[in-house]
């Protein structure tokens, strides 16, 4: 017996080296797996982290069950492709740079220019990628690093001109004023999934413009009712039919405003009078009731979030104070009705904690409603919907499905701008009225585009982009469309969504056979991981402590698709013992069985334990094709300890004896237990690597079985 096993366990001296092993091996690389370009591919895009910091609990279960996913189609004899990566993370890098800098000289990217900068941001981030690929080695994870991409690089840089440029082509990416999240501290838009909800206590004015105006609105922004221009109403409200069409020429709080009743659909009648103030320059809703009626749109509220009132006494004021100016006004007149104290949802900007307020800007966006000819004039639209309605992608948990199909249908004009500097830059450039799109156009005089675009745009690209689009790559064609996008749900339409509408127009396929959406890990109570909190579990350190496999079994276990988990260490600890467990069971079995005879022919007995062991391993095949990944680990956690451990192992003990007591069984069947208990050992280990690379593959390099790495053992198999 291998002298390692007269001691415990150790993680922390045996992760790092094997993983080295791994990597040197080549065979994270399906290139080098043997026969490996005859075989069938199966590929996982990893969600690249952003370049912004460290992983957290969330990166550690997609990085978890990837693995595991790679792990058991490589050892089917698929080449499994897993291509690792970072997200330049455009809003959160600059916003971590700016502050950086801030800090320590006192100055802003401004200060700075935008060459100097963009050169810290750079220097930050590939600082931060080192950090985050020796974390994602520290999990156990074997991405091809041969194949690494960001999604700032230069193969990056051209696969998003080319999509730009195609796109602007085909009349689906325009400039136009739109209503936009607006972020008035970080003065640029942005996305809805950078938009953080915050529950504030909030006040429900209930009044009228004016004495003599025959309706009463009710909103918790009077501010902005100076930029109404029309009041709606549901067409079937009887209340209000009879002021339907009229105009009003009214004075609100000193500015001239001019209100027309309409009948809209969209109004809910049961909401406050069930009338609504349209102003249609700071609300998405009023905006698109605003086109629907050909009405004016007036902003009174500008990019710093003050007041666009010239000749009013709200001109030049914050919105707060303008809000309660307002409403003192409206007492003054004898116009307020009612004041009513409720709890509102106000959209916040994550990074730098501003009011987002909606503006309409001069933004470059791309149309979701215009017929593509080149993809039979569908539209975008349809793309997005189409192959999940007809089953080419398959959404796990399948209740998704509904969200999705709900979210697309009210898919609006996606705004790709942004006006921070880090990030890939709009590729137009002008020169006087002359406009080129696509590449640095030659001569004097040109000037680029100042803004850049959303992140979604070039991580949209990331599943063909990172196979070598735009070039006629044997990898794109090799190992695209991929086979499974495991992600968290909650980017199910910021990310996924997008590229399956990028991949449907560059390539007129789809990105990715199956999602996969996990939940969020929790906390042992429930609750969500967070600073305030204080109930962080960092990966790293846990893993440093408990080993990345039990820190692995921990995340998948019990853990079913698009359900939030919760992590405590006690539940990692557990999945320690676990690992201990099958170290001693190890220990046991080649301290017993040396020089055993692995092609012995076994008694029945023996033989109905190798078939009960491959009824299980059936069962783990089939839960791990279905991407069932908590089942499996269940399945084997529980034949290893409770069968393999507590009963077969105990039973041995009789039939192979000891010093102090000798064996009665017949020597036929003592042959037979040694090899058995080899041939359970090395079906347990192989059906466990996906889950427990670490310890599977340290136990496997002293299994008489062994040839070559566990990694690319193939499959326990009846």
């Amino acid at each position: 017996m291998d002298a390692k096993f007269e001691k415990p366990y150790n993680p922390q001296d045996t992760e790092a080296r094997i993983y080295a092993a791994w990597e040197n091996s080549g065979y994270f690389n399906p290139d080098n797996l043997p026969d490996g370009k005859s075989k069938k591919p199966f590929t996982i895009m990893m969600p690249p982290p952003n370049a912004t910091g460290v992983l957290h609990m969330g990166h550690a279960l997609f990085l978890a069950l990837q693995d595991i996913m790679i792990r058991y189609k490589r050892m089917r004899g698929y080449a499994a492709l897993w291509l690792p990566g970072t997200d330049h993370a455009a809003i959160a890098t600059q916003s971590k740079v700016e502050k950086d800098i801030q800090k320590a000289e006192g100055k802003s990217r401004h200060d700075l220019g935008r060459e100097e900068f963009m050169r810290r941001a750079e220097a930050f981030v590939e600082e931060s990628r080192e950090t985050i690929r020796g974390q994602v080695r520290g999990m156990g994870s074997s991405c091809d690093w041969s194949r690494e991409a960001f999604t700032l690089d230069e193969p990056r840089n051209r696969a998003v001109r080319r999509q730009f440029k195609d796109m602007y082509d085909a009349g689906l990416i325009y400039r136009g004023n739109r209503i936009v999240n607006w972020d008035p501290k970080g003065q640029t838009t942005i996305s809805d999934d950078e938009i953080v909800h915050e529950e504030r206590k909030a006040k429900l004015y209930t009044f009228r413009y004016s004495s003599d105006f025959p309706i009463s609105i009710a909103t918790t922004r009077p501010e902005t009712k100076i930029g109404d221009v029309a009041v709606a109403v549901h067409p079937d409200d009887t209340r209000y039919k009879e002021y339907v069409g009229k105009e009003y020429a009214l004075t609100f709080c000193d500015m001239p405003i001019r209100i027309q009743v309409i009948a809209d659909t969209a109004v809910d009648p049961t909401f406050g009078t069930g009338a609504l103030g349209v102003t249609p320059a700071h609300s998405q809703i009023d905006w698109e009731m605003g086109e629907r009626h050909n009405l004016e749109h007036p902003q009174v509220i500008n990019e710093y979030a003050k007041m666009e009132a010239p000749g009013s006494r709200l001109h030049g004021k914050k919105v707060a104070e303008a809000r309660e100016m307002v409403v003192e006004w409206l007492k003054s007149e004898g116009l307020l009705e009612k004041e009513e104290e409720l709890t509102q949802n106000i959209a916040t900007a994550e990074r730098t904690g501003g009011i987002i307020e909606p503006l309409p800007k001069l933004q470059w966006f791309i149309d979701v409603e215009k017929p593509i000819k080149e993809r039979g004039n569908k539209t975008l639209k349809e793309l997005l919907l189409e192959p999940v309605q007809d089953g080419r992608i398959q959404i796990l948990p399948e209740h998704f499905n509904k969200t999705y199909f709900n979210w697309i249908e009210n898919l609006r004009p996606w705004c790709i701008s942004r006006q921070i500097w880090y990030g890939h830059r709009v590729p137009v450039w002008y020169r006087g009225e002359e406009v080129t799109v696509g590449e640095a156009p030659a001569g004097e005089g040109w000037v680029q585009d100042e803004d850049t675009l959303d992140t979604w745009f070039s991580s949209g690209l990331w599943t063909f982009s990172t196979l070598g689009w735009p070039d006629e790559m044997p990898d794109l064609a090799r190992f695209h469309p991929t086979d499974v996008l495991e992600t968290g749900h909650d980017i199910l339409f910021f990310w996924v969504a997008r590229m399956i509408l990028m991949t449907q127009f560059a390539l007129g396929d789809i990105p990715f056979k199956t999602i996969y959406l996990h939940g969020i890990v929790r906390d042992a109570k429930g609750q969500k991981f967070s600073k305030s909190l204080g109930n962080g579990i960092d990966p790293v350190e846990v893993a440093n402590k408990f080993g990345a496999d039990a820190v692995r079994m921990a995340l998948v276990v019990g853990n079913t698709p698009g359900t939030d988990t919760r992590m405590s260490e006690d539940k990692i600890k557990a999945y320690k013992l676990f690992a201990n467990k099958l170290w001693n069971v190890s220990r046991f079995i080649f301290e017993n069985t040396e020089g055993a005879d692995m092609i012995a022919p076994l008694i029945e007995s023996d033989e109905l334990l190798v078939r009960e062991l491959d009824t299980i391993l059936a069962d783990v095949a089939l839960d791990l094709d279905a991407y069932r990944i908590y089942m499996g680990a269940e399945k084997l956690y529980h034949y290893v300890w409770d069968r393999l451990a507590a009963e077969i192992l105990e039973e041995s003990k009789a039939i192979l004896g000891s010093h102090d007591t000798p064996s009665t069984a017949s020597p036929e069947a003592v042959v037979s237990r040694k090899a058995v208990l080899l041939t359970l050992l090395s079906r347990s280990l192989r059906a466990l690597h996906p889950y427990m690379p670490f310890v599977t593959e340290e136990i496997w390099s002293s299994h008489p079985e062994r040839k070559d790495f566990l990694m690319v053992a193939s499959w326990p198999t009846t």
